[in-house]
């Protein structure tokens, strides 16, 4: 699962599960202000930097549904 990072990594700007953001590969994180000055190139691995998706909860908030959810109900 993608880690969603609540700063970027550049100006320690913060970054909720809603707000734009830039990552790599590697899940390093920048804001949409750093991005443009590092011409969307990761400083850390220099690899493209891509928006990255965004969450409107945590995963751990998300309501279960599905087969297994019901069975975990019923035991």
């Amino acid at each position: 699962m993608l880690k969603m990072k609540s700063a970027c990594e550049r100006c320690s700007a913060k970054l909720g599960l809603s707000d734009q953001a830039f990552i790599c590969s590697y899940e390093c994180t920048f804001c949409p202000s750093c991005v443009e000055e590092v011409r969307s190139i990761c400083p850390n691995c220099q690899g493209n930097l891509v928006l990255r998706p965004m969450r409107r909860t945590s995963p751990t908030e998300v309501a279960r549904t599905g087969f297994k959810a019901k069975l975990e109900t019923i035991l």
